[in-house]
């Protein structure tokens, strides 16, 4: 099994690594680690392959640079193969104002991580995983999205804009890779509990641990499930948002607490 993360060195992307090298320790399977720190990925890389036996290649970049992740999937196919699974995970969040003239430079950085990064990572691999899949091999692309894509969330524009469209996305893709046998899962997290979400100064319903979604996470994939949000909670939350008139929208959204405008290196 050969499976490809970005976003790998923390939060979700780490806990994944962890739970994917667990499920397949001790075998000729190799994970794919993908994020801008390759010091953080260096040592889970180490961690990884002395407690559970398997291979990791480590590819540190930036997703919004479509050349190098290009450059990182040709070397994965000559190396191992195609991958089985790709999981597009990299994602950040800020608060964001439109208001504000300076916040346009954070809106430009969260689509192009969270939406253009994850077409970066998918497209290369696409041309490989449709002759794998001829050949009856396994083929998933997993998009992670967020229940913030759900309905416009006040102070929160460009994030909950960016998972809306990977969610629209993902959904394309997936009507689009059918043709080929190529599954296409859409992820969609509650609260987890991440280094972003230990930014959040409000309540957070149904908070789970990293290590429990990534068992889910990997559950739902196996069952190729095309949409999942998870918890199971925030699912039946998701759905009652979905279905509230935008008056009384509005009027619950209105004094409700905003996510932090915070400065962030990825800027």
């Amino acid at each position: 099994m050969n499976i490809f993360i970005t976003g790998a060195s923390s939060g979700i992307g780490k806990a994944l690594a962890y739970e994917y090298a667990k499920r397949y320790a001790n075998t000729q399977s190799t994970i794919g680690l993908v994020a801008r720190h390759s010091e953080y990925l260096q040592k889970l890389a180490t961690e990884l392959q002395d407690q559970y036996k398997i291979t990791c290649a480590i590819y540190q970049l930036d997703v919004r640079d479509s050349s190098a992740l290009s450059g990182a999937s040709q070397d994965f196919i000559t190396r191992f193969g195609a991958p089985n699974i790709v999981i597009a995970n990299a994602g950040v969040s800020r608060g964001t104002l439109t208001e504000l003239k300076e916040d346009i430079t954070a809106f430009q950085a969260i689509f192009d991580i969270n939406v253009m990064g994850m077409m970066h990572t998918f497209q290369p691999f696409i041309t490989t995983m449709k002759l794998s899949a001829a050949k009856g091999e396994a083929a998933q692309l997993v998009g992670v999205a967020s229940v913030a894509g759900i309905r416009g969330i006040p102070g929160s524009g460009a994030y909950s804009a960016s998972k809306a469209a990977v969610i629209s996305y993902c959904e394309s893709l997936r009507t689009e890779m059918q043709h080929y046998n190529i599954a296409v899962s859409t992820i969609v997290p509650g609260y987890i509990r991440t280094p972003m979400t230990d930014l959040n100064q409000y309540k957070m319903p149904f908070l789970m641990d990293t290590d429990k979604f990534a068992q889910k996470f990997a559950n739902a994939v196996k069952a190729k499930a095309r949409f999942k949000i998870i918890p199971w909670q925030m699912g039946w939350v998701a759905r009652f948002m979905r279905f509230i008139p935008p008056f009384l929208w509005d009027f619950a959204m209105k004094k409700a607490p905003h996510k932090k405008r915070l400065d962030w290196d990825w800027l």
